[in-house]
């Protein structure tokens, strides 16, 4: 025995396939058995999780033993020393061919519902199962996806017989399995618990996989030092990133126009936390509104808070910072062990953070919209301070609160871009 159960298996199938976190990877799980093995290294990976459909085609008179295998889109792959040496007839292996396909569309029902299947173009692939015996239900699972237009095919397992890699050469781009027993008989001789699914567990596993992968969308408390502030946390699924928001003149998470830049990032696969740097009570001193030292202290506490939450644990994180707000960003991005992945800011005051901005190494995008020659000037004068990669951007016209027609949009996109640049390599 070498496992407890599917699950463990999972878990330690998942450590071996680590260097794919962070990529563009979909998770397939060979139903039944391999689904609780799938979701563990789904889960592990941050991937999606679905099945990979796919029949094995039994000899009539020995139905335990594999003929072939089918799968969706018409995939057969055929077994020919066991059909000559079965002497299986081509009548006889129609109809075991079409009773399969009926059970392929009854499970293709079942377990998605009116869901499609999970997009694999163009992507890395990995096919799962709780153990390869003659290969060919594997063999037909990765040609399936291949006819899907994965770009890319990973075969994991943890246990196979030593000569898996001969009998599913060129099938997968990679083969990987935990174990290969010289004395492989069966499978399930190598889980302590091997107990056999049904359908409403298949169900069941993909249903956990996709709450998981829910995105979180609430309203939160955030916790800096002594304070708790008022927040808007969102994180989409597959999130590389989480943008901080910094707003500035004393306006908070439901500033109009952060909450038009966050919405944009959002349907960029960004995640975002709109909050307010003062309480209700701080506000009324306008004094606050412009110390830089507190608010950015408050952005520091606020992203500590941030990474202890489950939805952005191991994410890059970012800033947006508007007016003061985005001399707080740097502030804060120029702490030493930061570790912030971009700064992006919108019309802001970042000679108020001067002092600090030859620390900053965080990538920094300065916008400024066209007509704002004051503020234009500090943006120039402050970035010549900045010894990281830095850009200084202006919007055609636009003027200090950006509120011409296409202004905010174009913000938007160019936040958008830098922040998905270099938070995808952040992440990585």
């Amino acid at each position: 025995m070498l496992f407890t159960d599917r699950v463990e298996a999972g878990r330690l199938l998942a450590a071996r396939l680590e260097h794919l976190r962070g990529r563009d990877v979909v998770v397939l799980g060979l139903p039944r058995g391999g689904l609780p093995v799938a979701a563990a290294v789904a889960e592990a990976l941050g991937a999606p999780l679905d099945v990979c459909l796919v029949r094995k085609l039994g000899v009539p008179s020995h139905p335990e033993l594999g003929m072939g295998a089918i799968g969706e889109d018409g995939v057969r792959v055929l077994g020919q020393d066991v059909l000559r040496q079965a002497h299986v007839q081509p009548e006889a292996l129609a109809r075991v061919e079409e009773r399969e396909r009926r059970e392929l569309e009854r499970r293709s029902a079942r377990y998605r519902g009116e869901r499609p299947p999970a997009a694999v173009v163009g992507r890395t692939v990995v096919i799962v199962d709780d153990g390869v015996a003659t290969g060919s239900t594997a063999r037909a699972a990765c040609r399936t996806v291949r006819a899907r237009g994965a770009a890319r095919i990973v075969l994991a397992v943890p246990v196979a017989p030593p000569d898996w890699t001969d009998r599913l050469a060129g099938e997968a781009d990679e083969l990987v399995c935990l174990a290969t027993p010289a004395d492989f008989f069966a499978v399930g001789q190598f889980y302590a618990d091997f107990a056999q699914l049904d359908d409403e567990d298949v169900v069941t596993w993909l249903r956990r996989a996709a709450d998981r992968r829910a995105p979180a969308d609430q309203e939160v408390e955030v916790e800096a030092g002594a304070v708790r502030l008022g927040g808007h946390l969102t994180v989409p699924p597959g999130a590389t990133g989480v943008v901080v928001f910094a707003h500035g003149s004393g306006s908070g998470r439901r500033s109009p126009r952060n909450r038009f830049v966050a919405a944009g990032l959002n349907e960029a696969g960004l995640g975002t936390l709109l909050f307010d740097l003062l309480t209700e009570e701080e506000a009324e001193d306008r004094a606050n509104v412009f110390d830089t030292v507190l608010l950015a202290a408050r952005l520091t506490d606020a992203t500590a808070w941030l990474r202890a939450q489950p939805a952005a644990e191991g994410l890059a994180v970012g800033y947006f910072g508007a007016s003061t707000g985005a001399a707080a960003a740097l502030r804060a991005a120029a702490e030493p062990g930061a570790r912030i992945a971009a700064v992006v800011s919108r019309g802001g005051r970042p000679d108020l953070a001067e002092p600090r901005l030859p620390a900053v190494t965080a990538p920094t995008l300065l916008i400024v919209g066209g007509a704002d020659l004051t503020v234009l000037d500090l943006n120039r004068q402050a970035r010549a301070r900045l010894h990281c990669e830095s850009r200084l951007t202006t919007v055609p016209g636009a003027t200090h609160l950006f509120e011409e027609p296409g202004a905010l949009e174009a913000v938007t996109e160019l936040a958008r871009d830098w922040f998905t640049d270099h938070m995808a390599a952040a992440h990585v």
